[in-house]
């Protein structure tokens, strides 16, 4: 596959602070990579370096072959950026902010074909400031892909939106990969993550902890659960039994992190039988990044 970044014992220091220690991954052509961590773990520290916005303070960093603080002027013709706040004057209607940054591009951009592919049409007349979260991203994507960027690095781009916007802004991102973009996107939603993303690299305190494929990542780190609801379990005898690695309780409902669901539940239905134990509800569940995300959280605070 074609590396299109490669980032090599990449650090960052504000001062005293290390906000990102010795990180290394490569993204390829045409992925979804996806950027995850806690607020504070140095996502958007990251991007900003691969967009030649802040320079690094040590290690190798190239992207389609440039380097970023030294050759940004040649890399911003390449790549497109989403922020996490693009700051567009409120009464500025959308027609115009995208008249106003095509102007910035030598060349034709592609605004017909995004005006239509994001469903602007409707929206040409409406101030910025008029929108609604989920049309206030789509016409920052927009922005950001007026002319075809080969990468399309995305902070953040799902934040505040509700569950629907949410699945349509995952959609527009796909077909943006389809149509040739390599796509970088930070966020902390685990969900978006596993359902957008080919790859994931979670960060935390700066460092590097995963980098894999989503289905191999819950494959090789997070345990199946169990979801039971009952007034009459204990934690305590929960987490006594063989496999069991974690306990989560909240109210009448347990969560049961287990390394063979099958055996767990053949245990705990027994129990309940042998002691008169109702049961209001009992679900096997797969692992998901979410809980992969908790349990890097937990190893770092015990940490």
């Amino acid at each position: 596959m074609e590396s299109v970044i490669s980032v090599k014992n990449l650090s960052k220091n504000f001062g005293v602070t290390r906000a990102i220690k010795n990180l290394s991954f490569t993204v390829y052509k045409g992925e979804i990579f996806g950027i995850i961590g806690p607020n504070g773990a140095g996502k958007t520290t990251t991007l900003e370096i691969l967009e030649g916005i802040s320079v690094p303070s040590g290690g190798d960093v190239e992207v389609l072959g440039l380097n970023p603080s030294k050759q940004l002027r040649e890399l911003n013709k390449k790549i497109g950026v989403q922020f996490q706040a693009t700051s567009i004057q409120k009464k500025m209607k959308v027609k115009e902010a995208l008249d106003l940054f095509s102007s910035f591009y030598e060349g034709p951009t592609q605004k017909d074909y995004l005006i239509d592919l994001l469903g602007l049409r409707e929206k040409m007349n409406v101030k910025f400031d008029d929108l609604s979260g989920g049309w206030k991203q789509r016409v920052t994507l927009a922005l950001a892909t007026l002319h075809e960027p080969e990468i399309l690095f995305l902070d953040e781009p799902s934040m505040g939106l509700d569950p629907s916007a949410r699945r349509e802004m995952w959609s527009l991102i796909r077909l943006l990969r389809d149509r040739g973009s390599t796509i970088v996107v930070t966020t902390h939603y685990m969900e978006e993550a596993e359902q957008l993303c080919d790859r994931v690299a979670m960060i935390y305190s700066g460092q590097l902890k995963a980098l894999d494929t989503p289905r191999d990542l819950l494959n090789e780190g997070v345990a199946d659960c169990l979801a039971i609801n009952s007034a009459e379990l204990s934690r305590e005898y929960l987490l006594s039994l063989p496999g069991v690695e974690r306990v989560e309780h909240e109210q009448d409902e347990f969560k049961v992190y287990c390394d063979d669901q099958q055996t767990t539940a053949y245990h705990i239905l027994t129990h309940c039988q042998e002691k008169g134990i109702r049961l209001t509800g009992f679900k096997f569940e797969k692992g998901s990044l979410d809980d992969l995300f908790v349990q890097y959280l937990e190893k770092e605070k015990i940490g």
